[in-house]
């Protein structure tokens, strides 16, 4: 019995449709066409799901065998991200954007990977080369933390504000602007955003974590009533306690301590230590 190769069926399928003969070009053609469907996909796979060092490995060898291939660039640059390997990220990224087929949105991204790799002055430059006229949410994003690393906190709220409008998944940059505001020492307005954040997304710790130091900050040693799991409880009352004895309320960050260590389901180690370091600095 014969077998049927399923890979090849659409080139038969389109060669069989056809009332002439097709010649070598057209079958060419036709497997061309699978073969670049095949490869935009497996793209995709390597930007998603692939170990991110296999990813660069993959688009390097892509881009090695076709160095005109922005989409390769892309991969590479992309996959580097990924990777946290962020000083090569922006060399991949400065490739892409002189690239002809260069795109603004590669230039947010060049943007990005210069902030991952702190390096806040060339992200500002990035960032102001692309046209006003090009709003998205990243590039609105990034203009917040730029305009936050250099202390303009009127231009970053409005660069904020103009990002939440721009995502239907704001919790993350919610929490960004919450923390820009803990830095100022804005802590009611930090609190307010944290909370708007957690009920965007209520597995977002970091959020949690950071509504628990705004509340620390301005005394406030209760949890706030959010969605937590227990590991989450004895966390957040660790942080609080750290945050009271900051605050010079030593009996309360004691209390709080162990709190956190009768809640932990398992040996909270951290807050065991925390209390130990606190117990001794008192007795000496």
């Amino acid at each position: 019995m014969r077998r049927i190769t399923l890979a090849f069926l659409p080139v038969a399928m389109l060669v069989a449709g056809c009332d002439v003969p097709s010649s070598g070009a057209q079958v060419e053609r036709a497997l061309k066409g699978v073969n670049v469907v095949d490869e935009t996909n497996l793209n995709d796979v390597m930007l998603s799901v692939a170990d991110p060092n296999e990813a660069v490995d993959y688009f390097r060898r892509s881009v090695s065998a076709e160095p005109d291939r922005i989409q390769f660039q892309r991969g590479l640059a992309k996959s580097l991200i990924r990777a946290k390997r962020h000083t090569e990220a922006v060399t991949a990224w400065t490739l892409v954007v002189s690239h002809p087929d260069a795109i603004n949105d590669d230039t947010i991204d060049l943007a990005d990977a210069h902030i991952r790799n702190g390096d806040w002055k060339s992200a500002e430059g990035a960032l102001d080369s692309v046209p006003p006229t090009h709003e998205t949410f990243k590039r609105y994003r990034l203009e917040a933390m730029v305009a936050d690393s250099n202390r303009e906190w009127s231009r970053a709220d409005s660069f904020y504000e103009t990002a939440v409008g721009l995502t239907t998944k704001p919790s993350g940059v919610l929490n960004n602007w919450g923390y820009s505001k803990l830095t100022r020492g804005d802590f009611s307005d930090a609190e307010r955003l944290f909370v708007d954040a957690i009920k965007q997304d209520p597995t977002l710790f970091t959020a949690k974590n950071n509504l628990v130091l705004s509340r620390g900050a301005q005394r406030k040693y209760d949890l706030p009533v959010i969605q937590m799991t227990q590991i989450e409880r004895a966390q957040l009352l660790h942080t609080l306690g750290l945050s009271a004895i900051k605050q010079g309320d030593v009996a309360t960050g004691k209390g709080l301590l162990r709190e956190a260590i009768d809640t932990h389901p398992q040996h909270f180690e951290a807050a065991v230590r925390s209390l130990r370091a606190l117990e001794a600095n008192v007795a000496n």
